[in-house]
């Protein structure tokens, strides 16, 4: 019998098809972006519910001011906070924060959720120990919302699309983004660290100061969006850009009509 991968030991494949009397609960990452002195609704939301742990950062929202209002991503301090959470309970938590920020209301913020792939099993085991009961609270809350005939969140419709470029470039790189279809994004700062090999082969610098572009869009201009940055923003530029996207679910905050 071959022996046991070091991966399979570690970590567990975030499967769905798991037979039910072993099944594991589904998990996701979920953010949630807002102006920065909101950030403590969405933290009091989490401790409410008991959200094991969150993560804040603090960045800038970039978007032309004609949509500022609309998409509630505009030139001002953010948060991005983020949390590992069972699927189920993600419209628990939208519930709490529609009610408190009344996030169905223009400018109010962005929120989504990622997937996971596959997680380390002390994590996984945390959250097994309330699979059941967060199913039957989100069970309830679905029902109730198909009764009054709200719609639910979308599912596959976005992508996120992320992209690393060197400090001070942000400003040119949005508005690239915006002529390819863009309605904004929210910038990061951060301290890259690459591989001497990777510095030496794409021309990036160790320990320089970088900014993480976080868009939001709609899965018909991701393509274009996304060939438009990495030709006058990429590797070859002087913002040295990596740009790469995720697929994202639940979308809430944004309306591309």
């Amino acid at each position: 019998m071959a022996k046991e991968s070091l991966f399979s030991k570690l970590f567990s494949k975030h499967s769905e098809q798991i037979p039910p009397t072993k099944r594991l609960p589904k998990l996701k990452f979920v953010f949630f972006i807002v102006d920065w002195n909101q950030a403590h609704v969405i933290s009091d939301v989490f401790d409410e519910h008991n959200v094991r742990f969150h993560f804040v950062s603090k960045g800038m929202g970039n978007s032309s001011s004609d949509i500022l209002d609309l998409f509630g991503i505009g030139a001002s301090d953010k948060a991005v906070i983020c949390c590992l959470e069972q699927a189920v309970l993600f419209p628990v938590l939208m519930k709490e924060v529609r009610k408190k920020l009344g996030f169905n209301n223009p400018g109010k913020g962005i929120a989504f959720t990622i997937p996971l792939s596959a997680i380390n099993d002390p994590i996984l085991l945390i959250f097994k120990q309330s699979i059941y009961k967060n199913e039957k609270l989100s069970a309830a809350i679905a029902n109730k919302s198909e009764n009054k005939g709200e719609k639910m969140a979308n599912e596959h419709s976005h992508d996120l699309i992320v992209s690393i470029i060197n400090h001070g470039f942000s400003d040119e790189f949005m508005n690239t983004a915006r002529a390819a279809g863009a309605t904004g994004g929210t910038v990061l700062h951060a301290r890259g660290q690459a591989h001497e090999g990777a510095v030496k082969f794409f021309g990036i610098s160790v320990q320089d100061e970088k900014e993480i572009i976080l868009i939001i869009t709609s899965k018909e201009k991701k393509a274009a969006i996304m060939q438009a940055v990495s030709e006058a923003h990429g590797l070859n530029s002087e913002a040295h850009g990596i740009v790469f996207s995720v697929p994202v679910n639940d979308v809430n905050g944004l309306n591309f009509e």
